[in-house]
C-alpha cells in the first residue's frame, strides 16, 4: 500500500499558512534537501485547489525559463497531480486531473492502488486535516521554524479528540529550523498526577 505523507512549511506556534515574510528567510540548503527528499518518496501529488493554483501559477513558467529550479519544476510537472476541489477548474498544467468524488474515498483508492509507490501533499491544510481525521495520513513531515506566526491557519483544527503523534526522526538545521517527522499512533495509557508523582522534582 502507498504510504500517503503530509509535508508542511510551519511556525513554532502550529500556524501552517506560510507567510513569505517569515519563511524565506530560513529557507537554506538543507531545507531545500529535505523538500527533495520529500518529494522523491512520491510520483502522485494530492493537493488542494489553492496549492494547485499557486503551484500552476509559478512552476511551469520556472521550467520554461530554465533557471536553476528548472530540474525541480519539470519533476513538478512530470508527477500526477490529482486536485481537490468543489468546482471543475480548467487545468493548464500537465497531469493534472481533478479528485473522483469524495476526497476520502479518493484517497484511499490512490493508497491502495499498486502502481503508485507514494502520495505527497505538499501545503493544502484543509486536505490534510480532513485525511487526519479520516486516519489516512501516513507520516506529517513538518519543518518547524523559530517563529511565533501568530495569525493563519493553523495545521491542527478543533477537535474533540486528540491526535496522537511518535517521532520517528528529527534534524536541526543551523537556522535554527526543526525537521521532525511524525506517524500517527495510539495514545499512552490513561495517568494522573498519582501516577507521576513520584517524578515531581524533589524540593
Amino acid at each position: 500500500m502507498a504510504k500517503l505523507i503530509s509535508t508542511l512549511f510551519i511556525s513554532a506556534d502550529g500556524i501552517a499558512e506560510i507567510d513569505p515574510d517569515w519563511h524565506f528567510p530560513y529557507f537554506d540548503e538543507n531545507m531545500g534537501r529535505a523538500v527533495g527528499e520529500d518529494y522523491d518518496t512520491s510520483d502522485v501529488l494530492l493537493i488542494g485547489r489553492e496549492t494547485y493554483d499557486s503551484f500552476a501559477g509559478a512552476w511551469p513558467d520556472r521550467e520554461a525559463a530554465g533557471g536553476d529550479d528548472a530540474g525541480f519544476a519539470k519533476q513538478l510537472g512530470d508527477m500526477r497531480k490529482v486536485v481537490a476541489s468543489r468546482k471543475s477548474p480548467e487545468f493548464t498544467w500537465r497531469n493534472s486531473e481533478l479528485v473522483d468524488g469524495d476526497l476520502v474515498e479518493a484517497a484511499a483508492a490512490l493508497k491502495a492502488d499498486p502502481a503508485i509507490k507514494g502520495i505527497l501533499i505538499p501545503g493544502s491544510i484543509s486536505v490534510v486535516q480532513q485525511l487526519l481525521a479520516a486516519g489516512l495520513v501516513d507520516e506529517l513531515r513538518l519543518l518547524v521554524h523559530p517563529v511565533a506566526a501568530r495569525k493563519g491557519r493553523k495545521l491542527f483544527d478543533d477537535g474533540e479528540a486528540p491526535y496522537h503523534l511518535r517521532v520517528t526522526a528529527t534534524e536541526v538545521y543551523p537556522t535554527g529550523v526543526i525537521r521532525v517527522i511524525y506517524a500517527p499512533t495510539d495514545g499512552p495509557a490513561k495517568a494522573g498526577y498519582d501516577d507521576v508523582k513520584d517524578q515531581v522534582p524533589e524540593g
